[in-house]
């Protein structure tokens, strides 16, 4: 049963179980107990599992290891410590595996330091960087504190030596549980949990999360079930919002739109280097790697005087070494800027940090609490965080971004379900151990979470698969890597290499590679694996600076027809870009429609701007840019909202028609009603159309008549599933997708005795054996769990449902308008092809004349 800790337990109580050392060093480094350990430290000493939800720097960590180094030291001076694991701290980074290490080993040495003896508790890290001579040295000099990662933990459940250490862990510690539920690596870890608490049956767990929902979800995920489908106990501690908060969205000019690029652009960084000069030290986020670089370019060139050695750069493409670096010199308060990607947003210790700056959306009210949650880092340090926009839609998103933040409207988490590749690899895992009964296997994995509906017949399909039934497999070269006995309903381990081949493959995160791009045989290029996972045959993207057709792709590369006249169709960062939450869109919906109901009702101009400034957190400049968004909208066509989908019909100067779809959602729902509609239109109406997707909306454009609405009225919730599945059948997306999950299950494997596969034959592998197994069965289980991957983790096929829901509901309504030319709102969608086309001035031209076509015919242009 799930239950949230309603009341904190008093100090002296806490301070009552402590021993006389601990509670000395203690109170040596802090005033007084924090929140967190008010409720957490009594609960972990009572052996409750239990959930820690704090904002970043709350003392989560101290609160779950206090009460552990408590009965440890206890055991020590007692004698009975014995050669053996007590806890294990998994974390989703290797660097906070050593930052824990850090922040463990510190204060037992000066814990030792106040005892004047050694206290004999050992720490010790084991992940992929570890040697195997200190591998081996934990074998003999067990640490009793275990830090790990999980594919670490995978390989130390299989291994035959350090599996007998984890019997009878006392305590498991999951960090950053928030960052590790919402993908696969967490399904892996939720099983691999379940295997570790065979081995140690009365082992507590203890989650700990920044700022996520829904709580009560995460805690499920985080302690599973018992083998009758009851949910084992968990308390929950959530003392979010503790800080005060200082956040603001401010815009470095009063118009977004009639303004010079580069009075703009100097703007903002005069804004930037004024914020940065007010503060001791500056954290900027970016939602990319190459704006990451291109920020702190700009800022050592505009000021030299200013930044040299003090700034810095952090991200993912960055070496290890790199990243240390200039995580060292944070700490150090060396560096008085830093800007980072998404690499800083984990809670990876760097030191005062007293202003967090983001440019542009974060995407997500959580993304964005764990982001601003760097600055005051520290227990009572106010929260201090400013959006910066350039955009008119960044602008209205980040303005209601702010105010769900400040109301604790968090978005709801996607956690990932009956995962068949994950699964496949765990079942191997667990028949190296031992023999087992079938049926008993699958009630142990059905204690997971995410296997908590896992059907029989799917468990079964993934055995038979791993045991070898599908002899026509081995002519792929995948060979049988368990047994099944179907008649004692037995499963064990199959052949020498079976243990060798797990250890070497485990795991979850995909092998990536660039994509060359070919016209015949010269090439042209490369990009990312992620942007050629959006294309469809036929879609026109930019590389340097030219245009080019999608024809198909081949392992990795992507050949593309040069001689062409259309317009893109898909914006070369169209991958980088974090997609917008549904509950946040959703909350961005009704903002618009409260406008719509006040300008129908004629409220004037002040009253709006007097409504905005009171409904969210934004300078002047931000509150009168939205006034005037909103009224040109109003005055041009129509304000959809999250109750009413506006579809807007306008025909370019080249006769190319559209149908805009205003249907704030989200990218991931965008993706799958585009697409639908899509398939729909080339399968009764034998056209293939143009589609073009963002946050706020798609677009459907043909040359040709096409009757768009008719099929959109052809969707239907119930079928909604089905018509996806065909529709992304032939795609890009879902044949790298099954690469990726024929890999997690070891039909492909991308090491195999002692030689690594590149990625490249790794996808030439996957597309001759995806035509296989579709010969064997179209359901064939890695191939089904491709199309769920797609659909359901990259795509939200289920937000898409509901949306369908409401419109059939008449719940959400939807309306046709036409236009001579795109509304205010459908500027950036109709625009975002031509990005890599025109450079950013004549694209701010391009909105300029748009804008000023539009001002004239609602009668506010000269």
């Amino acid at each position: 049963m799930i239950t949230r800790l309603e009341n904190p337990w008093k100090p002296e109580q806490i301070e009552g179980i402590l021993n006389p050392l601990i509670k000395k060093w203690f109170f040596s480094r802090f005033k007084e107990f924090s929140l967190p350990q008010l409720y957490g430290v009594m609960e972990i000493h009572s052996r409750s599992n239990i959930l820690v939800s704090a904002p970043t720097g709350a003392t989560k960590t101290l609160t779950a290891f206090l009460s552990i180094l408590n009965e440890l030291i206890d055991s020590g001076e007692k004698g009975i410590l014995e050669n053996r694991v007590y806890c294990v701290y998994i974390s989703p980074l290797k660097a906070l595996s050593n930052d824990i290490s850090v922040n463990l080993i510190e204060p037992l040495k000066e814990m030792e330091a106040i005892a004047r003896k050694k206290l004999g508790v050992r720490v010790a890290v084991r992940t992929g960087d570890t040697t195997p001579y200190e591998r081996q040295k934990m074998l003999t000099k067990v640490p009793h504190i275990l830090i790990t990662t999980p594919e670490s933990l995978a390989i130390m459940l299989t291994s035959i030596k350090f599996r007998e250490l984890l019997r009878n862990v006392e305590w498991c510690i999951v960090d950053e549980v928030h960052a590790l539920a919402e993908n696969k690596r967490g399904v892996h870890l939720s099983l691999s949990l379940e295997r570790l608490g065979l081995l140690s049956p009365s082992m507590t767990r203890i989650g700990l999360s920044a700022t996520i929902s829904p709580l009560e979800e995460i805690a499920k995920f985080l302690v599973g079930y018992d083998n009758e489908g009851n949910e084992m106990n968990c308390r929950i501690v959530d003392v979010q919002f503790l800080k005060q908060m200082d956040l603001k969205v401010i815009s470095p000019v009063p118009d977004l739109v009639d303004m010079e690029h580069k009075d703009m652009h100097e703007s903002m960084y005069r804004l930037i280097d004024g914020l940065i000069q007010q503060h001791r030290t500056t954290l900027i986020f970016t939602n990319t790697r190459s704006a990451t670089e291109r920020v702190v370019h700009h800022l050592k060139e505009k000021f030299p005087k200013r930044y040299t050695e003090n700034i810095g750069a952090h991200h993912g493409s960055l070496s290890k070494t790199l990243r240390h670096n200039i995580e060292n010199r944070l700490r150090k308060g060396e560096l008085k800027v830093i800007v980072s990607s998404t690499s800083l947003e984990l809670g990876i210790d760097i030191g005062y940090i007293d202003l967090v700056i983001c440019l542009g959306s974060p995407k997500s009210v959580a993304r964005f609490l764990q982001r601003a949650g760097r600055s005051g880092h520290r227990l009572h340090d106010k929260v201090k965080a400013r959006i910066i926009v350039l955009d008119r839609d960044d602008l209205v998103e980040c303005a209601v971004l702010l105010k769900s933040a400040v109301e604790k409207k968090i978005d709801r988490i996607h956690i990932p379900t009956n995962a068949l590749d994950v699964l496949a690899q765990h079942i191997h895992g667990m028949a190296i151990e031992q023999r087992w009964k079938a049926r008993d296997m699958w009630k142990i994995i059905r204690r997971s979470y995410c296997y908590k509906n896992l059907k029989w017949e799917d468990f079964r399909e993934v055995v038979e698969y791993l045991s070898g039934k599908y002899v026509s497999l081995e002519d792929r070269h995948i060979y049988a890597k368990i047994w099944y006995d179907e008649d004692s309903g037995e499963i064990g381990r199959r052949g020498k290499m079976s243990r060798v081949i797990y250890m070497t493959n485990v795991g979850t995160i995909p092998d990536e590679s660039h994509v060359i791009v070919k016209v015949g045989e010269q090439v042209i290029g490369s990009f990312d694996e992620a942007f050629l996972e959006r294309l469809r045959k036929g879609d026109v993207f930019v590389l340097g600076g030219e245009k080019y057709e999608f024809l198909y792709a081949k392992g990795m590369v992507a050949y593309a027809n040069a001689s062409v006249y259309r317009p893109p169709t898909i914006p070369s960062w169209f991958s980088e870009m974090l997609p917008l939450s549904f509950d946040l869109a959703l909350e961005i919906g009704r903002f618009r429609r409260l406008l719509n109901e006040m300008l129908c009702s004629g409220k004037t101009k002040q009253e709006i701007t007097e409504f905005i400034d009171k409904y969210v957190y934004a300078d002047s400049n931000s509150i009168e840019s939205i006034c005037r968004y909103f009224s040109e909208q109003f005055h041009y066509s129509e304000i959809p909202s999250n109750s009413r989908i506006i579809v807007e019909h306008y025909t370019d100067e080249k006769k190319r028609k559209y149908a805009i779809f205003h249907a704030l959602y989200g990218r991931r729902v965008n993706d799958c009603l585009s697409r639908a509609l899509a398939f729909a239109i080339a399968r009764t109406q034998h056209r293939d159309v143009e589609i073009g997707v963002n946050d706020n909306g798609f677009y459907i454009s043909s040359d040709k008549v096409v009757d768009v609405m008719k099929a959109f009225r052809m969707l239907k919730s119930g079928e909604i599933r089905k018509v996806m599945e065909m529709a992304i059948d032939q795609t890009e997306v879902l044949k790298r997708r099954f690469r990726h999950c024929a890999a997690r299950a070891f039909m492909i494997l991308r090491s195999y005795m002692g030689k690594e596969k590149r990625v490249g034959r790794q996808q030439v592998s996957s597309m001759i054996l995806m035509n296989a197994v579709k010969r064997i069965s179209p359901d064939f289980c890695i191939l089904k769990e491709a199309r769920r991957e797609v659909l359901e983790d990259l795509m939200d096929i289920a937000n898409a449902t509901k949306v369908l829901e409401g419109i059939e509901q008449k719940k959400i309504l939807v309306k046709e308008v036409t236009t001579s030319l795109p509304s205010p709102f459908a500027f950036n969608l109709v625009l975002q092809g031509f990005t890599d086309l025109l450079k950013i001035e004549d694209k701010v031209e391009f909105i300029k004349r748009l804008h000023k076509q539009i001002q004239l015919k609602i009668g506010i242009g000269k």
